[in-house]
């Protein structure tokens, strides 16, 4: 491993550029464009019905965030030329043979792409199965596909997750994951399933609505099948193992980020957008639909801001570039800077006992600390206490009453979908402890120190105080930018 001055690695580079439209691939967009503006071009592939349709989401679902006021900032009016002459604007999908684009960009792409970072996915853990078989491995082998046609390529990154490690407990080592390692599972039979569900949907006139269910609870059924515990972590897994066995000599770097965060320091502290994994809970929680706390308070919540993930993503192309290996490189917090449970929760309820949310009504939610639930069994005794027992006895008693607490019954209901589908999808991330080794990336931040680019560069989560990052940035950044959303 020879580590290049990073920001000369990216200088006159053609990247592409996969999942243009998502969370963590506008940090990378912006970054470049922020530090690098002598990048050659950037190919940013995204979906689209055509090539304007695909400029249209580019301007109005990238750019016009406010994740890029910096760079508006150091630019100005200059801004619009660096972006039509350094970036090109591709309608793709990642499902499809060639990345589904147009026959007259092919050419050109194989010739000048240098680098792939595949961040094309569904993150959504419950997503449909046929959805994310789709993006999550289909997409992968897809893009592996494209690459070995890329003449003058030097390296594919693919951003995956560290959850593919499923409900293993203990210390979870970065190694990568193989087809066969697993019994039973084969991928193509996992796709055949899918249609054949689809089939039968098809013959009996399924509603959308009903389609949708049912791919949803059979990817959710797949995957506790096979030691995972949602759609999502599963079918990353899978795009794991078929990029390992069909890599051949490409130069494949795997990234596995931990809870993905609101940004540190770049471009400025606190962006975020969606709602990721421990933000459900904050949302949850701030606005009084979750009450207790569910989760072992001896864990580790192992999180990671998104400026620190796209730093070592560059780090990792400049340090491994040419180089025919398969690395899988862990980007977390849990080895070097631990987050203990206790400690994010008591973040979140302090932060909201002294910064109340407001609810419709204008008026401010109380919150107080709730039960701490260590177990899922002491879980489900809560919820069924508080929430199934309740929600019965109301059921009958609305019904009698002619509907006259239907308000009740149905605000009620609400709160007790809400946290049962949370614990349900989450629960692995709060109540498994497991530490995810780094020393893949602690070799490269040794390296790293000895640039003058070392803070440009930061991913050390050493350098984070948790209790004044969650209260201070990370948690006002999500009722900023996803509870007002």
């Amino acid at each position: 491993m020879e580590l290049h001055n990073i920001l000369h690695f990216l200088e006159n580079k053609s990247i592409l550029l996969t999942g243009a439209t998502g969370f963590l691939a506008k940090v990378v967009i912006e970054k470049i464009i922020r530090v690098q503006p002598n990048v050659k071009k950037l190919y940013l592939l995204l979906r689209a019905a055509d090539s304007l349709s695909a400029l249209h989401r580019f301007n109005t679902e990238v750019m016009e965030k406010d994740l890029f006021k910096v760079v508006r900032k150091k630019y100005g009016p200059k801004l619009d030329s660096l972006i039509q002459e350094k970036i090109t604007v591709l309608s793709g999908d990642i499902t499809l043979d060639c990345l589904g684009l147009q026959n007259s960009y092919l050419e050109e792409l194989f010739g000048q792409v240098e680098i792939i970072i595949n961040l094309a996915a569904t993150t959504n853990f419950d997503e449909r199965y046929d959805f994310a078989l789709g993006v999550n491995t289909i997409g992968a082998a897809n893009v592996l596909s494209f690459s070995k046609k890329c003449r003058k390529l030097r390296m594919f990154l693919h951003v995956s997750t560290a959850y593919v490690s499923g409900e293993k407990e203990g210390l979870i080592l970065e190694t990568p994951l193989k087809l066969g390692d697993v019994l039973g599972l084969d991928i193509d039979m996992e796709n055949k399933i899918i249609q054949q569900n689809l089939q039968q949907l098809r013959a009996d006139a399924a509603t959308q609505n009903y389609t949708t269910s049912v791919m949803r609870d059979l990817g959710l059924q797949r995957a506790r099948k096979y030691g995972w515990p949602n759609t999502y972590s599963f079918t990353k897994a899978m795009g794991e193992m078929v990029l390992g066995q069909f890599k051949e000599n490409i130069p494949l770097i795997i990234i596995r980020p931990t809870i993905i965060t609101s940004t540190f320091r770049e471009p400025f502290p606190g962006w975020i957008e969606g709602v990721r994994t421990i933000d459900a809970f904050i949302v949850g929680f701030g606005t009084g639909k979750l009450t207790c706390h569910p989760g072992d308070p001896r864990t580790t919540i192992d999180l990671i801001p998104a400026d620190m993930v796209v730093n070592a993503i560059m780090v990792l192309m400049a340090s491994h570039v040419n180089e025919t290996t398969h690395m899988i490189c862990h980007v977390g917090s849990s080895s070097s800077n631990p987050a203990p449970y206790h400690l994010v929760r008591d973040s979140i309820v302090h932060f909201f006992i002294e910064n109340p949310w407001i609810a419709k009504d204008g008026k401010p939610v109380v919150v107080r600390m709730g039960p701490q639930l260590a177990t899922r069994v002491a879980f489900r005794r809560y919820a069924e206490l508080h929430y199934l027992i309740p929600i019965k006895i109301l059921g009958v008693v609305n019904a009698a009453s002619w509907r006259y607490f239907d308000t009740t019954y149905l605000d009620l209901s609400r709160k007790a979908e809400f946290v049962m589908r949370l614990v349900d999808l989450f629960s692995p991330y709060f109540f498994l402890n497991r530490v995810f080794n780094d020393a893949n990336a602690e070799k490269l931040r040794s390296a790293a120190k000895e640039h003058m680019e070392n803070e440009i560069f930061n991913f050390n989560p050493k350098s984070i105080n948790w209790d004044d990052y969650l209260k201070q940035t990370h948690i006002p950044g999500v009722v900023k930018y996803v509870f007002r959303r």
